[in-house]
């Protein structure tokens, strides 16, 4: 069942700017201009009950604008979606008792309060029973570790420990589907890793979608099992991460190290980065059968470890969208061209 449905979703924005010259921006000042921001160009999509996504794309693909758009926050221009059944644009109050979001560079949390009274207005909030609340609050605070800081004021905390307090708290009125914009921002390994365990934990047990962001390729490898890449606020993927990374399997990276110094020869295999001892390869199995390269690392000495991976996601995502704008550039040379035949054209008949 679809829990989210987003049909021909469009957002445009206004926005004010100055243009070149001392005479133009001093008009502008009296006499504002504006241009049209695409923010967000028709996407359509679904997501069923009970999945984890990715909602992938560089800064400025729209991410952030759709979620918005999912959460109430931000009317679109055109188009329309549906979360859990509700129209976010004209049923948000309906839609935020079922919903939770949580946006890494703002806080529902009092930075002056500890947790634990933040709990409790936000249970206050979401109208939730005394009992149940308390229930929940002791349910959270022992699955996201909270015990020893949640009567600590927010502004001591660090921020995985704020992070997790954040989460937990989208979760007191148990939602049926989790936005998360940015979740592990600026988190050091160890929290980003507890923090992803936690999602896990909840997906898994709870069965709560989740709808995410973010630029750290291990929370979307970890978690994640759908990835849909916007750009230029356009869908330009949706598939499984299987999907996605079988992309790249032709694509192969081998590690040596050896027990004494050795020389990096092998034509046509140079090495990424190397020391006297050890290297890096990128093989393209096209080219080189994994079985052909290392019989050739074997013989240049004794080997003490190698390692074969696949391509990481990061360097697959960023392919695509270096495809994408090679592609949008090529397009824009195009109709630069076939303006400036018409034109040539249209002169030519004039004279």
């Amino acid at each position: 069942m679809s829990v989210i449905q987003i049909q021909q979703l469009t957002k445009h924005f206004r926005t004010r700017f100055t243009p070149e010259g001392r005479g133009k921006a001093l008009r502008a000042f009296f006499r504002p201009q504006y241009r049209l921001v695409e923010a967000v160009k028709g996407i359509s999509l679904e997501v069923d009950e009970g999945e984890v996504v990715a909602f992938l794309g560089p800064n400025g693909a729209g991410k952030s604008t759709t979620i918005k758009m999912l959460t109430g926050i931000l009317q679109p221009t055109s188009g329309g979606s549906r979360v859990l059944g509700l129209d976010p644009s004209r049923q948000r109050q309906q839609l935020a008792w079922q919903i939770g979001s949580v946006f890494g560079q703002r806080s529902q949390l009092w930075y002056h309060l500890p947790p634990a009274d933040s709990f409790r207005l936000l249970g206050a909030i979401y109208e939730v029973d005394k009992p149940v609340l308390a229930r929940r609050t002791a349910e959270l605070v022992e699955r996201f570790g909270l015990g020893d800081f949640f009567d600590v004021a927010v502004r001591k905390l660090s921020l995985g420990q704020r992070i997790r307090c954040e989460i937990a708290a989208s979760l007191l009125h148990a939602p049926r589907v989790l936005f998360l914009d940015e979740p592990t921002i600026g988190l050091d390994v160890v929290a980003r890793r507890e923090i992803r365990g936690l999602l896990q934990e909840l997906n898994r047990n709870d069965k709560v979608t989740v709808f995410i962001t973010s630029h750290d390729m291990g929370d979307i490898e970890k978690i994640c099992k759908r990835a849909i890449i916007i750009h230029h606020g356009e869908v330009v993927v949706d598939e499984s991460m299987k999907d996605l990374k079988h992309r790249a399997l032709a694509r192969k990276y081998v590690g040596v190290r050896y027990q004494s110094p050795v020389t990096f020869a092998i034509p046509g295999l140079p090495p990424i980065k190397h020391t006297d001892r050890s290297a890096s390869f990128e093989v393209d199995t096209r080219q080189h059968t994994l079985q052909e390269v290392v019989n050739k690392l074997s013989a240049l000495g004794e080997l003490e470890d190698i390692t074969i991976e696949d391509e990481p996601l990061e360097n697959i995502i960023a392919d695509i969208f270096a495809s994408r704008n090679e592609q949008s550039a090529r397009g824009v040379a195009v109709g630069l061209a076939g303006k400036a035949l018409a034109a040539q054209t249209l002169a030519g008949g004039q004279s």
